[in-house]
């Protein structure tokens, strides 16, 4: 569910009592105070989720001058994990766009004004103008720095403090970023591909949701060109369109959002005391149940999640977590995240309540899962709700690694490849069986050793004789 754009009124410059005051219900203010009939309000930058302090505005949705319905989409906000589509509160008009596209703004300040009818859109621009002048920051400075947050509830005689508009805004009302007043909405990866590439993402069907455009749809749209010669999407620079620009060495990059999400979470984790404890799997009887049932639609990831989490039943401790280092608290759900790559950073898609969904259904919610996560539409409860991880790169033909511990979290299971293995067998002959290392990472405060090696047991007993996976 998209969240909602937080507004506080503005008076218009007609209704300014000599002792501002404001209520959440100005039909019912006490005889006492001035009435206030506010017409303008600031819209702010939403948290989207827990962890989030800025947010970066990817697209609006939008333009200055457009009428708006209350629950309607306004603008995309690029959050530490996800884009979102955020919605408006309040019925009205986009008066003014006060920190455009790319523009970063911290979280309660203020990125726009909503005029309440079609009259105050040319007061609510000179306020924004206003604001603007006043604050003056240098044009090298960081948008967010500028717009300190706002409190929830502003005075009327409080003067909005905003990141500073570009002349355009103000001036016109079709935002500098549409095309003709069309405004193409597409994810930062796919605007990224599309300059390198030259392709015109207004010509390329978006295939995410609402018709967003992802970058598969911009490498498409250069793959055709490149077949065909359109002069409708015209590449240009590197040999393949799979090919990635080259790296500027010597060059400094700042991290993007996510990436420097990913870093806190890292330094966070440090403070934890771990320890690793690996296992060895036979994997023939998974392998071939895999066979089996990939055609209808069950991934390999789907059948080590199912496995890990009728492990986890039987062990709770496993899934536990401490937070405090005082105490620690048994999950009442078993909540598989799983670790995928992206461009720029990682995320960890959650498969919920894992031990009790089928394995079909299972399969259909990853894949589901890790589209939305490719075009950054996931919501905070599809990545932030694991309460135990997998990291596999076996499909990339790693055999082994170790895997860092998520914050709020006991346990992360890191998974390699399955290979051919020869081995003896019980009746002293040599054979030949698909085995897997897996590597766990555990907090020492809560799991011990013997927790960890009772648990692999339990995983190693279920990928060996895996019929309760298809239940």
């Amino acid at each position: 569910m998209a969240h909602l754009l937080h507004t506080t009124f503005l008076p218009s410059s007609s209704s300014l009592p000599q002792k501002p005051c404001l209520s959440s219900s100005p039909s019912h203010i006490s005889s006492s105070r001035t009435r206030v009939h506010a017409k303008i309000r600031e819209i702010f930058m939403p948290a989207l989720s827990s962890t989030m302090t800025e947010g970066k505005i990817v697209a609006w949705v939008k333009s200055e001058g457009d009428k708006l319905s209350k629950g309607e989409s306004v603008v995309v906000v690029e959050s530490d994990k996800a884009d979102m589509d955020v919605e408006t509160f309040y019925d009205g008009y986009l008066a003014a766009i006060m920190v455009e596209e790319g523009g970063v703004a911290a979280i309660g300040s203020a990125i726009a004004l909503l005029a309440e009818s079609q009259e105050e859109i040319e007061e609510a621009k000179s306020k924004a103008a206003a604001s603007s002048s006043s604050s003056s920051p240098a044009p090298d400075q960081n948008p967010s720095a500028a717009a300190p947050a706002l409190e929830s509830t502003v005075a009327v005689d409080k003067a909005v403090v905003v990141a500073p508009p570009s002349p355009s805004v103000v001036a016109s009302a079709v935002h500098p970023a549409s095309e003709g007043g069309k405004r193409v909405v597409a994810s930062p990866y796919a605007k990224k591909l599309g300059n390198e590439w030259k392709v015109e993402l207004g010509r390329v069907i978006g295939s995410g949701p609402n018709g967003r455009i992802v970058a598969k749809d911009v490498e498409a749209a250069a793959a055709a060109a490149a077949e065909l010669g359109s002069t409708g999407a015209k590449v240009s620079g590197a040999p393949s369109v799979h090919a990635r620009p080259g790296i500027e060495l010597g060059s400094v990059v700042p991290f993007t959002t996510m990436q420097g999400a990913v870093s806190r979470n890292m330094v966070e984790s440090l403070s934890v005391p771990t320890f690793r404890v690996g296992y060895t799997i036979t994997t023939d009887a998974l392998d071939a149940l895999y066979k089996k049932i990939k055609s209808k639609g069950v991934t390999m990831t789907a059948l080590l999640a199912k496995a890990t989490a009728l492990a986890l039943v039987k062990h709770p401790l496993i899934n536990s977590s401490c937070r405090d280092g005082n105490s620690f608290t048994y999950k009442s759900s078993v909540n598989i995240a799983v670790a995928v790559a992206m461009d720029g950073g990682l995320i960890t898609p959650v498969l919920q309540d894992a031990d009790k969904v089928d394995i079909y259904s299972l399969s259909r919610k990853w894949k589901e899962l890790v589209d939305k996560a490719r075009a950054k539409q996931l919501q905070p409860q599809e990545y932030n709700t694991g309460t135990f991880t997998l990291s596999n790169l076996g499909m990339f033909g790693v055999d082994r690694f170790d895997a860092i511990l998520p914050p709020g979290t006991g346990a992360i299971m890191a998974v390699g490849a399955s290979q051919p293995t020869v081995v003896g067998t019980k009746d002293g002959r040599i054979g030949m069986k698909n085995q897997m290392q897996v590597n766990v990472t555990a907090d020492h405060r809560v799991i011990y050793g013997a927790d960890l090696a009772a648990f692999l047991q339990t995983l190693a007993k279920i990928i060996d004789d895996p019929k309760d996976l298809t239940f």
